[in-house]
């Protein structure tokens, strides 16, 4: 008989193999996941798995976060760009739902958010706003590169001559990737997490975190933070200075960071999650990336229509303009204790 037992730390390893084997299996599905969340923003996590016989047979990590922004809400996952459950099969799916919902009830909690690459059975309200774009990746760039239209090799040749390099490395890069992460979102009006979330994630996944920063004439102004996991590289954060856009920097960014997934072996890009039809989508296919569904559904605890806390919400909009014209120090301190509340 199948039971779902909440998972702590002495389940850490038995469920990062499940998940390493698993078809379904994702960066994001590691246990670490559970503890950056815990000590980074203080919330409640949830780690349920289905066990028989001894054996894991499907998990779905969840994380609670109260809030006073926007109440009670469980999500898997928070913060990145997908999760839900990882299982054998459909029933084990539904069983660990149910799990899901008892919490909800258990915990006066608002709404359950399921951010999934499949589509879950029964009748859950669905969102299909987002999309998971992807490079099939080659083990000689070369021929990557050839694939693309003239045009886009041309732009990415017109980029270097600009003066543009691009270098990499690990935690000692930190401080000026959050450097450029602050004021890209102070410019598009969004919070940012506090530099110790980052700090958290690269400690907790020291051998599978990357960041990448690209120099124009030797001065900072683009940077990215990418995870790795069973041959898929995950780009999670990116961020830009206004003078990337003057000289094209993306170009050669996302070229370098391409070229180094395929001399690293690995076999598929995931460039992050983007709105459909937005300009963020078409610049990724111009990379050859497909777009894959992501499937965001919900359970409303007292019915209702799917929330709506995303920068297209109207409701947000003067908050966003507001936000944009703060000064940087002023975001610092207040963008983390808004930030963690927005899953």
């Amino acid at each position: 008989m199948i039971q779902i037992v909440y998972c702590e730390d002495d389940y850490a390893q038995a469920w990062d193999e499940y998940v390493g084997r698993h078809e379904q299996g994702s960066f994001y599905h590691l246990f670490g996941w559970k503890r950056i969340n815990e000590s980074s923003f203080g919330h409640q996590t949830f780690y349920l798995a289905a066990i028989d016989q001894g054996r894991i047979r499907g998990v779905l990590p969840l994380v609670h976060l109260n809030t006073r922004l926007f109440g009670k809400i469980l999500c898997s996952l928070p913060f990145v760009n997908y999760g839900g459950p990882c299982s054998d099969d459909p029933e084990i799916d539904r069983l660990l739902l149910d799990e899901a919902r008892t919490l909800v009830e258990r915990y006066g909690i608002k709404y359950l958010e399921i951010r999934g690459l499949k589509k879950l059975g029964g009748d859950l309200p669905t969102s299909e706003h987002k999309v998971s774009v992807t490079i099939m990746l080659d083990p000689n760039p070369d021929t990557l590169w050839n694939a693309f239209k003239t045009g886009h090799r041309n732009n990415i040749r017109r980029a270097y001559k600009r003066g543009l390099t691009v270098r990499s490395g690990g935690i000692e890069l930190l401080d000026t990737f959050y450097d450029i992460l602050s004021v890209s979102w102070r410019n598009l009006g969004t919070p940012l997490y506090q530099k110790s979330y980052f700090e958290c994630l690269m400690k907790t996944f020291p051998n599978d975190t990357k960041i990448f920063v690209l120099d124009h004439h030797g001065v900072p102004v683009s940077s990215a933070l990418n995870g790795h996991f069973r041959g898929v590289v995950e780009g999670m954060w990116l961020g830009a200075l206004p003078e990337a856009r003057e000289v094209e920097a993306s170009y050669v960014l996302y070229w370098e960071m391409i070229k180094d997934a395929c001399e690293r072996g690995y076999h598929l890009y995931h460039l992050g999650r983007s709105t459909v039809d937005s300009g963020g989508e078409a610049f990724k296919k111009k990379w050859n990336a497909f777009p894959t569904q992501l499937y965001w559904q919900y359970l409303v605890r007292n019915g209702g229509p799917i929330p709506q806390l995303n920068v297209q919400n109207p409701k947000f909009q003067l908050a966003i303009n507001v936000w944009r014209r703060l000064p940087l120090p002023v975001v610092k301190v207040l963008g983390p204790l808004i930030a963690k509340a927005i899953p």
